[in-house]
């Protein structure tokens, strides 16, 4: 029997309720929004919906009220996230640090800390990034190099994080750094919240096919971080990181990025679609509601308190995959109104998917890293 953990999470009759709520908010914000921009969706960056979203208290909902959270429930939470998504709002400025940086604070943060962000956060104002991978590091996330130095009341940062989301628009990163010896690249690494406004950082942002700035690099040259920014112990960082994944890869952005391209193309299809084009879409809706029951399967393993992290590197592996293929996949149907080089919605999606589906399957751990992880909960390797 395989060790994975898939049990139905059904949401409740009252998830009608709110999801009909979120539904009138988009409608409102985003009306006349171009598909192509939709398309973007988590990875849109728009400080001014983010805090509208906050203004709803739809950031932080599962968090105590004590740190400017609402205490709802799981489900509640991705009902929420599961319409935005779907809808291709621009959550990306509040989007990493309500998914992944508030809760990873909410466990391992200091109650200064706590206070400190966390309100901010849920109000849809402050923005965290990630600070995670490293050139010459590849896909080996303990492969750490940005160095922290002990100083007096603090630490002095030295490296370098590549492909950081959305650094460029963000006021803080929580960072993971080595903070010990080399000798056992799991050991001695910590993390740190550094303010990106601090003095020795430089943030250089990669532009992408699509002429976007998605990813960034940022330097770090002897940046002073107070000693009141050390999230959780010394030496914990690989532990803490590791939870805070599950948080990454299980979320339905992980099978709902390239879904704007689907909709554009049931829409295009309208009421006459061959044969073939009926098999596709069944096919791919099949997918998709297969994904949504793993990855709220997930949810509520969060919500009992439990990292599922395995089962959340599943999920990340088959959504990538079925993101990816999806845009090579209604090229082959062969529509004459098919051509990503053409206008309109659906060629305008499509188009902007080619070029930035790639990506998918590096974001919040490499395809090869996840199978790796799943292959040692299988005793294969």
């Amino acid at each position: 029997m395989h060790p994975f953990r898939f049990e139905p999470y059904d949401l409740p009759a009252e998830a009608h309720t709110l999801r009909a709520d979120v539904r009138a908010f988009l409608r409102e914000k985003l009306s006349g929004m171009a598909a192509a921009d939709r398309a973007r969706t988590w990875m849109g960056f728009d400080p001014a919906f983010s805090q509208a979203v906050g203004g709803r208290g739809w950031i932080g909902m599962t968090w105590p009220k004590a740190y400017g959270g609402h205490e709802k429930g799981a489900w509640e939470r991705y009902v929420v996230m599961e319409e935005m998504l779907a809808a291709g709002a621009p959550v990306a400025a509040h989007w990493f640090a309500d998914r992944q940086s508030g809760p990873l604070l909410l466990k391992f943060g200091t109650e200064e800390q706590r206070r400190r962000f966390l309100p901010g956060i849920a109000r849809g104002e402050t923005y965290f990034c990630i600070g995670m991978s490293e050139p010459g590091a590849g896909s080996d996330l303990a492969a750490v190099k940005t160095r922290a130095r002990r100083l007096a009341g603090g630490w002095s940062v030295s490296g370098q994080k590549i492909w950081t989301s959305n650094a460029q628009g963000c006021q803080y990163m929580i960072a993971l750094v080595r903070t010990g010896t080399d000798e056992n690249k799991h050991a001695g690494l910590s993390q740190l919240v550094i303010d990106l406004n601090s003095s020795g950082i430089t943030i250089r942002p990669i532009a992408d096919l699509t002429g976007g700035a998605h990813f960034n690099e940022v330097f770090f040259d002897s940046v002073v971080v107070p000693d009141s920014m050390l999230i959780g112990a010394e030496g914990q960082g690989w532990q803490q990181v590791t939870a805070e994944l599950a948080f990454e890869r299980s979320g339905p952005e992980r099978y709902l990025s390239s879904l704007q391209l689907l909709i554009a193309f049931v829409r295009s299809v309208g009421d006459s679609p061959t044969e073939s084009e009926q098999v596709f879409v069944g096919r791919c809706m099949a997918e998709l509601w297969t994904l949504r029951q793993m990855s709220l399967s997930i949810a509520g393993q969060l919500a009992e308190g439990t990292a599922p992290a395995t089962e959340a590197a599943i999920v990340k592996d088959l959504g990538t995959a079925f993101e990816q293929k999806l845009p090579r996949a209604i090229q082959a149907l062969g529509r004459d109104d098919v051509d990503p080089n053409g206008k309109g919605a659906l060629n305008e999606v499509l188009a902007y998917l080619l070029q930035i589906s790639p990506a998918f399957s590096l974001r919040g751990g490499a395809r090869e890293i996840l199978r790796g992880m799943i292959a040692r909960e299988l005793g294969l390797r």
